[in-house]
């Protein structure tokens, strides 16, 4: 996927004004609109264009861009940085004008096709009365919070326009319940912190989607788990009873004669709670001891006299 530099297209400086965006896209609105200019690539520049300054033009699109960093090129091989966009709170869902998703580029889909179909983002009005908008960010937790649940600190961080039309960010920090269970996709609803209602009508709310962080010992597949566990030589083909680690605390776990490196042994129901806990799978990798001394040299010598095998041989070798 190619970087799309958004500023160069519309020809204009990291910290123009959003009136400066308007002038610039009204300028080159008229120069590269296929039915008046004589410019040979005329379409292509007002569709690129048109996509620019569909993310300049609105403050928090233009911030989620910002993110990125200035140092990208136009055209280089790009991949949105791991949670770019954590702690990132957004009004409602981003309208895209109608437009179908044909008509942005992969760039523009990978980072904000999700939320230009998340939500209504408008409220509900009823005369002078207006539900506040809804709010949406993603926000990551600590893998253990979904065994143990509790109180968590979040800040959010939110664009806002200054008197001169000027891009700054505005945090705020709530204190949130993480309930036991918790899983990755879920949506965590803060009732009335969303956009202020108008006429007294009630405020939106604030919708978190939760992610889990990196975690150095177990990866994530839904409520499922899964650990590598290094295992020698002698205990995968004579079969052992070994630690291994669970969320909840140590367990000695059996592994089977003649176990090979990949295999999984489940544990059932030690991964995340819920009304159907997941499982963990401890997969087995072989860890070799050092031929560092004479006598672990010898061992390992005696061991391809006393068992011959070609690990190759489904390679035809």
């Amino acid at each position: 996927m190619e970087f799309k530099d958004y500023y160069e297209i519309m020809a204009l400086p990291r910290d123009a004004s959003q009136d400066d965006i308007k002038r610039a896209y009204r300028k080159l609105a008229r120069k590269y609109h296929p039915d008046v200019s004589k410019e040979p690539d005329a379409e292509a520049r007002f569709k690129e264009l048109g996509e620019a300054y569909e993310v300049l033009k609105d403050p928090e699109k233009r911030a989620l861009y910002d993110r990125m960093g200035s140092n990208w090129r136009a055209g280089q091989d790009f991949q949105p940085p791991p949670n770019w966009d954590e702690g990132f709170e957004f009004r409602g869902g981003f309208d895209s004008g109608g437009a179908r998703a044909g008509d942005f580029s992969e760039f523009f889909e990978e980072l904000f096709g999700r939320r230009a179909r998340a939500g209504t983002g408008t409220g509900h009005s009823q005369g002078f009365r207006a539900r506040g908008e809804d709010h949406h960010a993603r926000v990551q937790v600590d893998l253990e919070d979904s065994f143990r649940g509790g109180r968590r600190t979040i800040t959010l961080r939110m664009p806002v326009l200054d008197a001169e039309g000027r891009l700054s960010a505005q945090e705020r920090t709530l204190e949130v319940d993480i309930p036991k269970g918790v899983r990755e996709g879920q949506h965590l609803r803060l009732a009335g912190q969303g956009s202020p209602g108008l006429g007294g009508a009630p405020a939106g709310d604030l919708y978190l989607e939760i992610g889990f962080r990196s975690h150095p010992v177990y990866r994530v597949d839904g409520r499922d788990l899964y650990l590598d566990l290094p295992v020698t030589p002698s205990e995968a083909a004579l079969g052992a009873t070994v630690a291994a680690p669970t969320p909840e605390g140590t367990v000695q776990l059996t592994i089977p004669p003649g176990s090979g490196a990949g295999r999984k042994l489940r544990l059932k129901g030690r991964g995340l709670p819920g009304g159907t806990p997941g499982d963990l799978y401890a997969v087995l990798t072989i860890a070799l001891p050092p031929a560092d001394t004479e006598a672990a040299r010898n061992a390992y010598k005696a061991l391809a006299e006393a068992a011959p095998a070609n690990p190759r041989a489904h390679l035809g070798v």
